[in-house]
């Protein structure tokens, strides 16, 4: 089942896993199911269908010490390429953010697990495949209407606005030439399109799909 409010996650590691966890197995569970559908010459797809496999594995295997970093602390923020830092004078957390940070760098584990928090890898089968997929609007282009045309796509409510961005193949950039008024962010969309394996950077996230989108239209189960 598509989960279409996770509006609750925090912007740390530990949200962001959560949330990748909760929208992993639901997407599992669905596969499992309802078997896949094709809608119109548009194959009704997953979020986790675009993540490969080794990706897919890290995520639901993640260290056993990301349960003990500290809310707040500064292993809990996501960035890439994480290296040991210096101990903060007066933080009573050092020495076991220090120990932290030392697995984070070193661990064949961790490396892993990070590696697929910024993975760029992607499903070539799907370049040029028709899809329809849902997901959560982040707008980023208007035209003289204020009409949506370019936005990013993403598998939770928040992502790239209120919480840290998904990984780049849990991300589509979506070009809509016909433009759309967005009356709310909160509400999931239904896009159907032809999907590429361009990817796209900007200063707000990274996408590792892209999409011309031929209908767009609310979220149904």
């Amino acid at each position: 089942m598509f989960l279409p409010r996770l509006s609750f996650l925090l912007p740390n590691i530990g949200g962001l896993v959560f949330g990748l966890f909760l929208l992993i197995h639901a997407g599992l569970a669905q596969s499992q199911d309802n078997g896949r559908q094709v809608v119109d010459d548009y194959r009704t797809i997953e979020w986790i269908d675009l993540m490969p496999e080794e990706d897919l594995e890290a995520l639901l295997n993640p260290p056993d010490y990301i349960g003990d970093i500290v809310d707040g602390s500064p292993e809990d923020q996501i960035v890439p390429g994480l290296e040991p830092a210096p101990p903060q004078v007066g933080n009573p957390f050092e020495k076991v953010e220090q120990e932290v940070l030392n697995q984070l760098a070193n661990s064949s584990e961790a490396q892993r697990y990070q590696d697929a928090l910024f993975s760029r890898r992607v499903i070539s089968q799907f370049d040029g495949q028709g899809v329809r997929v849902p997901g959560f609007i982040v707008p980023l282009e208007f035209d003289e209407n204020q009409n949506v045309t370019q936005f990013f796509l993403v598998p939770y409510f928040g992502a790239c606005i209120h919480v840290p961005p998904p990984p780049p193949n849990q991300i589509i950039y979506a070009e809509y030439s016909m433009g759309f008024k967005l009356d709310s962010m909160y509400d999931p969309v239904w896009i159907e399109g032809v999907l590429s394996t361009t990817l796209i950077e900007n200063e707000t996230a990274t996408a590792a799909y892209s999409i011309k989108v031929d209908r767009l239209e609310a979220f149904t189960e």
